[in-house]
């Protein structure tokens, strides 16, 4: 898998200076700039990395024109797991924050997705549209069903985005019967507004840009949030039943596909 623009490729990790690399960028985008901490912090080698690393696909944005050994060649990452490595490993993630039950039970081919970030000096030019051109050419080649993963709040704060959960969950709830629950101590409602309250610009304004991709892709949003203080977040599941994107957009991913191939 490969993606060509000047300087930047995207692939998967290849080795350890691939993945510490990654880590490293991970670090300094949710440790650095949003106060992450927590057992998955090494301050001392500036990583971000956890146990469960090493079961997930690594999708990499790098820029060829940086040295790998000085583990800042890779500036744009995305961790991917399938459903059956997971079964095989350590399971998801992100179970610990929501029940997957339902998604699991389905017996659909599921990938999670999560540690999704950019170097702060790539955002808003073309770094996410190679990483989503990845992450399509992976969903196709590893015939996904479902994609799901943590998406997240800077901040432990629910209230400050209360027009924003509410929304989500009076608009954009999955399915009952794919529809994953936020359990344990961190759990907080979304409904903290009521539906003809909503004030959907003010929903929108507080909705981080990468959620809103996905619902504009079609996807769907868990039951509950969670407030996840070592991270300095609030989260919610994002799922995307990949059979329910737009037909726009899911032939585009295909056509790069296969020039790709070509």
């Amino acid at each position: 898998m490969a993606k060509n623009d000047r300087h930047f490729i995207v692939r998967l990790a290849r080795d350890r200076q691939d993945l510490l690399a990654s880590q490293r960028l991970r670090y300094r985008v949710f440790v650095q700039e949003l106060g992450a901490t927590g057992p998955t912090v090494d301050h001392d080698k500036a990583l971000e990395c956890d146990d469960f690393d090493a079961f997930y696909d690594h999708l990499l944005l790098v820029d060829r024109r940086r040295d790998p050994r000085d583990l800042d060649h890779v500036i744009g990452v995305y961790r991917l797991l399938p459903g059956d490595v997971a079964k095989a490993n350590k399971g998801f993630y992100s179970a610990a924050e929501f029940d997957l039950g339902p998604l699991i039970n389905s017996g659909r081919r599921l990938l999670e997705l999560g540690r999704s970030c950019v170097d702060k000096n790539h955002r808003g030019g073309i770094a996410m549209y190679h990483l989503w051109n990845g992450l399509a050419e992976y969903v196709l080649e590893n015939e996904i069903e479902v994609m799901f993963g943590v998406a997240s709040y800077h901040g432990t704060d629910a209230d400050r985005i209360a027009q924003s959960l509410s929304y989500l969950h009076h608009r954009h709830l999955a399915p009952a019967a794919m529809r994953a629950k936020a359990i344990g101590d961190g759990v907080r409602s979304m409904d903290l507004i009521a539906k003809t309250d909503l004030d959907k610009n003010a929903a929108l304004a507080q909705t981080p840009a990468l959620i809103k991709a996905y619902l504009r892709l079609g996807g769907s949003i868990g039951e509950g949030a969670y407030v996840d203080k070592d991270f300095n977040t609030v989260d919610v599941c994002l799922l995307m039943d990949t059979k329910a994107m737009s037909r726009r957009h899911r032939d585009n991913y295909i056509k790069r596909q296969h020039r790709g191939a070509a």
